[in-house]
């Protein structure tokens, strides 16, 4: 229980359904800023772990708060800074999600004695053939099954997803209908929990202890590897970013490439931008030959998805490729791929 809209709304109907609900609410991480509270990031204040703490008791059920910081540092934290210092993108929420939503999670839920774990993703499960699978939310808007496709067969069957078949708009009009009113106009944050005022560049400024040996000025390159002009390091730098690169050069350039070993950066246009095909290191592959079925793609959480034309895997590197019928825009490295076929999760891996 984060505090916020939806896990409230998930206890009241698991309640409602009959279950013993026990609350679980996690400290990750310790960014107690003012602009965090301002925000009601529900990540990280500790107004929302006594909101959510204040909801159990209303609610009439225990409501413990567990301490997952060191291992969400060693985990979570620790990734993000070493994929950023490698000139990739990463994406904390699915790391999270596997092993600290879930791997940690479920301990304690073995510890309390509770038969399942449920979170206010918008998501479902399905069962097909005897297996388990993530499907996606009624609201596809909502739909968090990208994040959240390293999940275990396993862990999908201690699983309850209880806003699933739900509407954003559904789950606000159940909290108002319950006399959260306040709860239910609480504005949304995107940003990542453990980033203060969403500054991942002092962030990793401030925490990777040998930062400013390994990060200086470096060239801006075109395709061909004319320089063009210089940057102020690689780390600051995200694929497909085109604003704040301190440069012009008559047309709008976006950063197409990222060479963390020569500290280089790579220009090119918005068509430079899109590409039919990736390569990945598959992490998760459900029950079934993914190279022979019909299947769609997502490269990042708000891109549609795209249908694959078809997949190549190098069994020695363990390295696969995916082919799209259409171009793809801004295909990023250390991202996370997530293969559908119709509205169900059969793999997924990490960008490289």
């Amino acid at each position: 229980m984060s505090g916020g809209i939806d896990s409230t709304v998930s206890a009241m109907l698991l309640l409602e359904q009959g279950y013993e609900v026990v609350g679980v609410t996690f400290r990750t991480y310790d960014s107690i800023k003012e602009s965090c509270i301002a925000k009601e990031k529900g990540c990280c204040s500790i107004e929302s772990i006594m909101e959510a703490k204040h909801n159990a008791e209303q609610m009439g059920f225990d409501h413990h708060i567990v301490d997952f910081r060191k291992t969400f540092k060693q985990c979570v934290i620790q990734n993000f800074m070493d994929e950023y210092m490698a000139g990739r993108t990463p994406n904390p929420c699915v790391l999270c999600n596997s092993h600290i939503k879930w791997g940690e999670l479920m301990r304690v839920a073995d510890e309390y004695g509770c038969d399942y774990i449920a979170t206010g993703h918008y998501a479902r499960i399905a069962e097909r053939d005897g297996h388990v699978y993530l499907r996606t939310a009624v609201d596809t808007r909502k739909d968090q099954t990208y994040f959240l496709w390293m999940l275990t067969e396993e862990q999908l069957r201690r699983t309850i997803f209880p806003l699933g078949e739900y509407t954003k708009d559904q789950v606000r009009e159940i909290a108002r209908q319950h006399g959260y009113v306040k709860l239910a106009e609480k504005r949304e944050s995107q940003e990542i929990c453990f980033i203060p005022n969403d500054d991942y560049r002092a962030f990793l400024r401030a925490n990777v202890p040998d930062y400013n040996e390994r990060v200086h000025a470096g060239e801006y390159v075109d395709a061909q590897g004319n320089v063009l002009g210089h940057h102020e390091g690689y780390v600051n730098y995200t694929i497909g970013q085109r604003k704040g690169l301190g440069i012009a050069l008559g047309h709008p350039a976006y950063v197409t490439h990222i060479d963390a070993e020569h500290n280089r950066i790579t220009l090119g246009t918005n068509d430079d931008m899109y590409a039919t095909e990736l390569k990945f290191r598959p992490l998760r592959s459900r029950n079934l030959d993914i190279s022979t079925s019909r299947l769609t793609a997502k490269v990042r959480y708000r891109s549609k998805a795209v249908e694959v034309k078809s997949t190549i895997t190098n069994d020695q590197s363990q390295i696969s490729s995916l082919i799209f019928s259409e171009p793809i825009w801004g295909i990023t490295p250390g991202q996370s791929v997530v293969l559908y076929q119709d509205d169900l999760v059969v793999g997924g891996g990490i960008i490289i």
